[in-house]
């Protein structure tokens, strides 16, 4: 039995602590089902208060991959999308990689502050849709870019930023679908690669992250059901202003 904990659960989680966690996962995948966003920013918003910053992504790592890819496959057009954000995704994959390998060495506080700024930037863009001055210029796509993989190599969040820059651009709804699940998935490839050099991501962290994906499978097909029958719209509005005040409490956590 001793084994079997040593295996399964993360380090320094009591074994009725891991049924809360398999909640969180439920939880934050019943959101994602529901709207097609947000996994990350609710599992590590939950995750964060009863473990480490840093055993909180690896354990999201699988999860987030699975989620992404099914997003990006279900998309249209996707040869077309990968072809026209193909700079936006290197400079994704070059930041976050890079950030990734050095997240051992960042303060907690500093991680912690990371995914609530994260966190409320993604709600409040979401919630208030705040308009950008930004270009189709090159040089946006590999700013944001940029910018989107540093917040992700330190809080496993890089959504915010991608989903102001879309937003921004007014891109279409199908295109909007396809090319998150583009550059999130970009994300993915090394930020997962980043923290198996940095040993935040282990052979014991992976297969716990399977538990976790498994468990979010479950919720993202509920999620799904859910959505043919409760108001989408005030469902979203509860679910980021939640968003919206743990992020902050997260900022105000990190501050102190």
């Amino acid at each position: 039995m001793d084994v079997f904990y040593e295996t399964f659960l993360p380090a320094g989680i009591e074994p009725a602590e891991m049924v809360l966690v398999a909640g969180i996962f439920f939880i934050a995948a019943l959101i994602k089902g529901f709207l097609g966003i947000g996994l990350p920013a609710a599992a590590m918003a939950f995750l964060t208060l009863i473990m480490e910053p840093t055993t909180a992504i690896s354990l999201m790592i699988l999860p987030i991959v699975f989620t992404n890819f099914v997003q990006f496959n279900r998309s249209e057009n996707r040869r077309q999308i990968a072809i026209k954000y193909k700079w936006f995704a290197a400079a994704i994959m070059t930041s976050i990689f890079v950030t990734s390998l050095f997240i051992t060495s960042f303060p907690t506080a500093m991680l912690t502050v990371a995914i609530g700024c994260a966190m409320v930037a993604f709600s409040v863009n979401l919630l208030f849709r705040i308009p950008l001055p930004i270009s189709d210029a090159l040089g946006w796509q590999v700013g944001v870019g940029l910018f989107s993989g540093i917040l992700g190599g330190l809080s496993s969040i890089w959504s915010p930023p991608v989903a102001m820059y879309l937003l921004a651009r007014n891109t279409p709804k199908e295109e909007f679908i396809g090319a998150t699940g583009f550059l999130f998935l970009a994300g993915c490839i090394p930020l997962t690669i980043g923290l198996i050099i940095s040993g935040v991501v282990t052979s014991e962290t992976l297969l716990q992250s399977l538990v976790g994906l498994f468990v979010v499978m479950c919720g993202f097909r509920v999620g799904e059901i859910l959505r043919r029958y409760v108001s989408h719209e005030l469902f979203r509005t509860f679910v980021l202003t939640a968003f919206l005040l743990m992020g902050g409490r997260l900022i105000a956590t990190g501050l102190l």
